[in-house]
């Protein structure tokens, strides 16, 4: 275990500015995977906040949409990888025109989000990259950045602690389930549907693999289901013959999870369950290990993902349409 804190000065400036400016509304603003990023954040600001009302929003959707709340008491936290998400770019633009403070998560920082927003967070990406430095982490630790510069939580204290290790912590749960990522590559490349499900912070997980993995990377229909409207519906699809990849986590919605688990065991048979309580978090402090279960699901499946573009010999890079056509 080391002691050496991971800082990012970025997020830290927010923090300063955010503490001294009025909030009582936040949106969270994106699309594509970037959005599935922010449901956590989302899960953690709903239950812990008393004086901030949380909301998600697909980039193009917030502006059309125009919330009526949307004005110089909001903070919009925005995020697109490159910064050049057309749609994100307007909506940080839409955002500033009704006096909200805009904040965007980004690599690039010249890049045409970082100018229209008024102030910016950088990240680290690529092969080898500390998960604690990476936007996946970040997003979160500004939610909870947000309640103790707001509300004296104690929770983005015990984060900050604990980042030094969490690539540890992904490392050895990635190593855990490396089995059975080559078992899900080799049994489940040649599936035409494969559905993922979870629930609380949780949904943006299978929401992003789901959408962005098997149906953008790999073109395999997919559909991310809540697992707490599995017996509304979802629940009918179930078979034999169904792939299912169930996420389960450690916050308090993990009840849901575990009722879906308990009927899909009874009723299906291709099942793919990753659980974070299979998870060796030492070094993460008790009280935040539910908020980062979420990044370490993520980070092991994307393993599951390079196996399956291995095995298929569909690299995740290719694409039919997006940044090819006109759209």
């Amino acid at each position: 275990m080391t002691n050496q804190l991971i800082e990012n000065k970025s997020l830290e400036k927010v923090l300063e500015v955010v503490k001294e400016k009025e909030i009582d509304r936040v949106f969270l603003v994106a699309c594509g995977g970037s959005s599935a990023l922010m449901y956590s954040s989302k899960y953690i600001l709903d239950r812990d906040s008393t004086t901030m009302t949380t909301e998600v929003y697909s980039s193009n959707e917030f502006i059309y949409r125009n919330p009526a709340t949307l004005n110089k008491n909001s903070l919009v936290i925005l995020c697109s990888h490159l910064g050049k998400t057309l749609e994100t770019t307007e909506a940080a633009k839409f955002a500033k025109s009704k006096g909200a403070l805009t904040v965007s998560f980004t690599y690039v920082d010249d890049s045409p989000l970082a100018k229209e927003s008024d102030l910016v967070i950088g990240y680290e990406y690529g092969p080898g990259i500390d998960p604690a430095e990476s936007r996946n982490i970040l997003i979160i630790q500004l939610a909870l950045g947000l309640l103790k510069v707001k509300e004296s939580s104690k929770k983005y204290d015990k984060l900050v602690a604990s980042l030094p290790n969490l690539k540890a912590v992904c490392d050895k749960a990635i190593e855990y389930y490396a089995q059975d990522a080559l078992d899900f590559a080799d049994k489940y490349k040649d599936e035409k549907m494969i559905y993922t499900m979870a629930s609380g912070s949780n949904y943006g997980v299978a929401y992003t693999f789901a959408i962005c993995i098997l149906m953008e990377m790999q073109w395999i229909n997919s559909h991310a289901i809540h697992a707490g409207e599995f017996f509304h519906g979802p629940f009918e699809i179930l078979d034999k013959d169904t792939p299912f990849i169930l996420l389960l986590g450690l916050d308090e919605t993990r009840y849901m999870e575990e009722r879906a688990l308990k009927f899909a065991k009874e009723y299906g048979e291709k099942l793919i369950i990753l659980d974070a309580k299979d998870f060796d978090f030492k070094g993460i402090d008790k009280e935040i290990r539910g908020e980062v279960a979420s990044v370490v699901l993520l980070y092991v499946l994307r393993a599951f993902s390079r196996k399956l573009a291995d095995v298929r010999n569909h690299p995740l890079e290719k694409r039919r349409y997006m940044f090819k056509v006109p759209y």
